[in-house]
């Protein structure tokens, strides 16, 4: 094996290990704390860990059958599909990344962590348990969890290192700077 070659795997070895790490990392911290609750507090039980911040903060237990929101609950095990779906064709896409994209990386880390977080959830109680409590008073009230955290920091990171992304200039000479909008090829 060259050196240029066993730079090349060790590389892999990295991404991977940050893709996989921010996954376990994720996986434990959400788990960690929805057992937590699950042993202090009791479904439907509110506690105001902060009083400065009540009601905008507090702690709810509830479970959740459906999407976020509680939308479709009768569809469980269709969120549960679609949860090992999405790690699937992150684990297919992951390798396509460009070198740099360290960003997407930590993202789609912190997406998978959180879908599996809940689809873990859901094989083990049948419903997502959510507990964080944030309200806004007659406006919104929302109960989710640290996965639902992670997947929606991992969605805002994708999207803000694509629009970086996408808006950098392109060097002189790049073929893709070439491409027109209207339909028309450059002379």
């Amino acid at each position: 094996m060259t050196g240029e070659s066993r730079a090349t795997a060790r590389q892999q070895v990295v991404r991977w290990g940050v893709l996989f790490g921010v996954i376990a990392l994720v996986l434990l911290v959400d788990q960690v704390s929805k057992k937590w609750v699950l042993n202090q507090m009791f479904f439907g039980e509110t506690l105001q860990p902060i009083p400065a911040l009540v009601p905008y903060f507090q702690l709810t237990l509830t479970e959740n059958r459906g999407a976020a929101f509680g939308f479709l609950p009768q569809a469980s095990d269709i969120f549960l599909v679609i949860a090992l779906i999405v790690i699937v064709a992150m684990v297919f896409f992951y390798p396509r990344l460009p070198a740099r994209a360290w960003a997407t990386r930590i993202g789609m880390g912190l997406i998978g962590g959180g879908a599996l977080g809940n689809a873990l959830d859901r094989l083990q109680y049948g419903a997502v348990i959510d507990f964080i409590h944030y309200q806004i008073p007659g406006l919104i009230s929302n109960v989710s969890n640290l996965a639902d955290h992670a997947i929606l920091l991992g969605v805002i990171i994708i999207l803000i290192q694509s629009w970086r992304t996408d808006s950098s200039p392109k060097p002189a000479g790049d073929a893709s700077s070439d491409v027109r909008t209207d339909g028309e090829n450059p002379v």
